[in-house]
């Protein structure tokens, strides 16, 4: 990261055929894999950069929230680069980094975001919306319930027999069903009206398959996939029959309905100068198109796919302005599961 617009070099170890075949993350798993890639992947980062340690003003790191083990390793490391080189080390709040991958590109494109600010992080762990100053404070507007919204997809695509990630085989699959084939209401909720719950929708999915008697169409796609973890799309699509598809259709336009129909009560409420949509669901195609057509009433912004899924660029963008101010972090700084960013 140079001058908190350029990034120098981003690369990004993959962990998805690891924890495909069990469906979902395995936390253990993926604290070795961090372990394992963490030291080939900072050096490949730095050679792309053509930069060495004598050229960095600070290390950033994300202290949560997240995995804990995964968190360790790369507030470990970071911490032994600052005490081996005398640099400050900067904690970084993981959601904080997604906000600020999308005002960092916008940046760069020479259409910066206006304050005040709505952001919705979407993603396979949060589902949030905050209110956003021109100072980068943060208030909490609402919050998913149960299920956060890219979980919601990757365990409807578990349940329907799809391999892992869930998410990007129901939004290719989505467009060739009809998204009003199988009627799905929103979540009505009590209390705070902006908040969020996908598990009712997950549930209404499997009663769906129960009475329609999806469970051999289901087992099928699983011997697909327990042949060839990564079947092509038109594997896919051929075991996959209409009335699938338009189940399939129907789910992903209640789950974007959903998060569309908050964003925009929302928006209204704080008077919001323009939308941050950001997280691993923002790759959504169907998110992007029919966030268009919402009417939501400002400028709505996404960052591009690859700053969409979890990324060190984003963490460098958000750790930047605590740069210019000197916000460093100390030695004792933990890894926290569980952090909010909402002050």
């Amino acid at each position: 990261m140079k001058d908190g617009l350029q990034v120098l070099s981003s690369v990004v170890a993959s962990q998805l055929i690891t924890h495909g075949k069990y469906g979902g993350v395995v936390p253990e798993l993926a604290s070795r894999e961090h372990l394992r890639a963490i030291v080939p992947v900072i050096r490949e980062a730095m050679a792309h950069a053509q930069c060495g340690w004598r050229d960095l003003a600070a290390v950033a790191a994300t202290e949560g929230p997240g995995l804990v083990g995964s968190l360790l390793v790369g507030l470990t490391y970071a911490k032994s680069i600052c005490f081996t080189h005398g640099l400050p080390l900067i904690g970084v709040n993981h959601i904080e980094g997604h906000i600020h991958a999308v005002i960092m590109e916008a940046r760069q494109e020479g259409n910066p975001v206006s304050f005040p600010a709505l952001a919705l992080v979407a993603s396979g762990g949060h589902t949030h919306l905050f209110e956003v100053s021109e100072r980068m404070t943060y208030r909490l507007l609402g919050r998913t319930r149960d299920d956060a919204a890219g979980e919601a997809f990757d365990k409807v695509a578990k349940l329907l027999g799809y391999g892992y990630p869930g998410g990007p085989i129901i939004d290719k699959l989505a467009p060739l069903g009809d998204p009003k084939g199988v009627p799905f209401t929103l979540a009505k909720m009590k209390g705070n009206p902006l908040d969020f719950s996908f598990s009712g929708l997950k549930t209404a999915v499997l009663r769906h398959v129960e009475h329609a008697g999806m469970e051999r169409e289901i087992a099928g796609r699983r011997e697909i996939y327990a042949a060839n973890p990564t079947p092509s799309f038109d594997e896919i699509v051929s075991a996959t029959p209409q009335s699938t598809r338009d189940l399939v259709a129907s789910f992903q336009h209640t789950v974007i309905r959903e998060l569309l129909k908050r964003v925009r009560d929302a928006a209204i409420e704080i008077g919001a100068e323009s939308v941050i949509i950001s997280g691993g669901v923002a790759c959504n195609s169907g998110l992007r198109a029919a966030s268009a057509a919402a009417q939501i009433g400002c400028p709505v912004y996404f960052p591009t796919p690859a700053l969409s899924t979890d990324n060190a660029a984003m963490i460098a963008a958000a750790a930047f302005p605590k740069l210019e101010r000197r916000e460093f972090s100390s030695w004792d700084l933990k890894a926290k599961a569980n952090l909010t960013l909402a002050v």
